[in-house]
Parts: structure tokens; C-alpha cells; sequence
């Protein structure tokens, strides 16, 4: 069974930081491009970061830009997601998504979700003014 599960959410005030990965199981994800996504209340879900396969091409919303960094760890099988700065508009739950590296959708770029077809349950994160 594919799994992605991500941890490391939490509440923390304004100005601070966070760590979340997401740890993948039940196959190699080391050819799939990853990503971050978030979906705050009465929402769409939204990209907040990418990263290919080997790691070397990192795509973020502009809204995290500056603030945020994307990273994986292929022998762990894992990504991560840093956070700094925090601020209270991104308070949501955080999602982890995979695609199908090799037998990816290459006609969704890397910000948009349908292109990714392994999703974790996702992490809550809070942050408090």
C-alpha cells in the first residue's frame, strides 16, 4: 500500500518556524517530482512548493517565497518542508503529494495538484497573531 504521511504541524506564533516532512512507504519516490500544498477554510487547495526528482528544480508560490524551502532526501524516501517567518495567513493543513515519475502527467506542470496522484492525510498548522 502507497502511502505518504506527514508530520511536524503544530500551533506556533507569528514569527516563528516550523519543520514538516512527509515520509513515503510502499514504493520509491525517488524519480517522482513532490510537492507541498495547502487548503485553509472555505478554500481551494493551493501549491505552496515543488521539487523535481533529483532535486535541482525547486518551484514555490509567491506568496512563501523567501520563507519557505522545499527539500528531499532520497534515501529516506522523505521530503521536507522548512518554514520561517511564519505568518498567520498560512495557517491551513498541509498536504504532501507525489507524482508518477517516470509515468507522470506531463501536461500538468509542477503547481498544479492534478498533475500528482499520491496524496498524504495531511498536517495542521497554526499560526497565531
Amino acid at each position: 500500500q502507497v502511502q505518504l504521511v506527514e508530520s511536524g504541524g503544530g500551533l506556533v506564533q507569528a514569527g516563528g518556524s516550523l519543520r514538516l516532512s512527509c515520509a513515503g512507504s510502499g514504493r520509491t519516490f525517488s524519480s517522482s517530482a513532490m510537492a507541498w500544498f495547502r487548503q485553509a477554510p472555505g478554500n481551494e487547495r493551493e501549491f505552496v512548493a515543488s521539487i523535481s526528482w533529483s532535486g535541482d528544480i525547486r518551484y514555490y508560490a509567491d506568496s512563501v517565497k523567501g520563507r519557505f524551502t522545499i527539500s528531499r532526501d532520497a534515501a529516506k524516501n522523505t521530503v521536507y518542508l522548512q518554514m520561517n517567518s511564519l505568518k498567520p495567513e498560512d495557517t491551513a493543513v498541509y498536504y504532501c503529494a507525489a507524482d508518477r515519475g517516470t509515468f507522470a502527467n506531463g501536461s500538468y506542470s509542477f503547481r498544479n495538484l492534478l498533475r500528482y496522484d499520491y496524496w498524504g492525510q495531511g498536517t495542521q498548522v497554526t499560526v497565531s497573531s
